[in-house]
């Protein structure tokens, strides 16, 4: 049996509202709804049937209307003003971005500044881009060896998302970490990655699995309270 089958894309009516939901089975072992700007999204174990997911669609349909029209209101993040002198946050650093002409494209952080060399071939949001996926993947293999010593587990290979509105996944070929992480600051990135690192321990959203998330960042949740505070606000680039 495949340990996931491709994502369906459904539909289902709640107060009187015809809710589209993507959902996605896998080799988890209970159902799980979450909202985010796509809409909503239904995780189920591979052998659940359509009527006992969509039963308990319907038991946390309040929450879901109120959930998809909570993002619906929400402003869309501001684009990010690449220029010399413009000011960005990285792991909760500030940084004096300091952007000249160059033949190859290029970056380096030398005390509070990021030098930037854009080649002809780049925008400076390009080159941004790739300078900070490059910082973010540095940063987040660092705190990736951490959190899994501490769980005493060999250190997962990592992978870098793009994704817009998921920060991180674990499955058995390794851990993916999404690269925007770089505009939060560092405590509340090393919530995510310790989430992830525990699902190394326990696949899954039980009681056990909190428990291991605990054992690995005790103010959790707090910190899993700024990053949603924050991550709606995470600049586009």
């Amino acid at each position: 049996m495949p340990r996931a089958l491709p994502e369906a894309v459904r539909s289902i009516a709640l107060g009187g509202r015809e809710i589209a939901y993507r959902l996605r089975r896998s080799r988890r072992r209970s159902i799980g709804l979450t909202i985010d700007r796509q809409g909503l999204r239904v995780g189920a174990p591979l052998s659940t049937g359509i009527g006992d997911i969509e039963t308990l669609i319907r038991r946390h349909g309040n929450w879901v209307l109120g959930k998809l029209d909570s993002w619906r209101e929400r402003p869309p993040a501001p684009a990010l003003a690449v220029a010399d002198g413009t000011t960005i946050s990285a792991f909760g650093a500030a940084l004096t971005l300091a952007i000249r002409p160059a033949r190859r494209s290029g970056w380096r952080i030398v005390g509070d500044s990021l030098h930037l060399a854009v080649s002809a071939a780049r925008s400076p949001a390009e080159a941004l881009a790739a300078a900070l996926r490059a910082h973010a993947r540095s940063v987040l293999a660092g705190r990736l060896a951490v959190y899994a010593g501490r769980l005493g587990v060999p250190t997962p290979p990592l992978r870098l998302s793009s994704a817009r509105t998921r920060w991180g996944s674990c499955s058995p070929r390794g851990v993916s970490l999404n690269w925007r992480l770089v505009f939060l600051p560092l405590p509340v990135a090393d919530y995510v990655v310790a989430h992830e690192v525990a699902h190394l321990r326990e696949m899954n959203h039980s009681p056990r699995f909190w428990s291991v998330v605990e054992q690995l960042c005790p103010d959790w949740r707090a910190r899993r309270n700024e990053l949603h505070r924050l991550g709606p606000a995470i600049p586009q680039l």
